[in-house]
């Protein structure tokens, strides 16, 4: 057995697919998965467009990442732990909640940070509008003990704006990769 030269990897990397195939791989997966729209992105890119696409898609994923640590947060507030034996998740909110008063109103601090990253990522006012609604009903209900406890279990006003955000935020990524092509096609 031949030792490896000194510059040979110590282990067998994946042959590069090239950016266009892993794209366009991605693409299939999302569509079979059932979350992608079909893309009018041109199956060739042309050269003068690389540049400005690449931009967008590491902007695309600088947004996702808070997206997603946004969703965990929600997640930890809304539906974090599991009730023993059924299906039924609490999260803080619920949590918190409990205590009269002061814990609906400290939950709705972490909501108007979840509505601040919603916009600060783009989200319309319409939308804004919508997830300081969802949060107020949380909050008002919340404060009526024991049934705002309980409305706070199927409420769960983070989550839905979460999912209000992530909605916004992709089409957003999506009309803006397709206004590249038509600009500049």
């Amino acid at each position: 057995m031949s030792t490896p030269p000194d510059n040979a990897p110590l282990h067998n990397p994946l042959p590069d697919l090239g950016r266009a195939k892993r794209a366009k791989r991605g693409v299939k997966l999302r569509r079979k998965m059932g979350r992608a729209k079909p893309s009018p992105e041109p199956d060739i890119i042309p050269p003068h467009l690389v540049g400005a696409l690449d931009a967008l898609e590491a902007r695309h994923a600088q947004e996702a990442i808070a997206l997603a640590r946004v969703e965990s947060l929600a997640q930890l507030m809304d539906a974090q732990f599991a009730v023993p034996f059924t299906p039924i998740r609490l999260g803080l909110d619920t949590i918190v909640g409990l205590i009269p008063g002061i814990g609906d109103t400290i939950s709705f601090g972490v909501a108007g940070y979840i509505i601040w990253q919603g916009k600060s990522l783009g989200a319309s006012s319409g939308a804004t509008l919508q997830m300081i609604f969802n949060s107020f009903i949380d909050w008002l209900i919340g404060l009526v003990p024991v049934i705002g406890d309980i409305f706070d279990v199927g409420w769960r006003s983070n989550l839905r704006n979460t999912a209000l955000m992530r909605q916004v935020m992709e089409d957003k990524w999506a009309q803006e990769r397709s206004d590249i092509f038509k600009d500049n096609v």
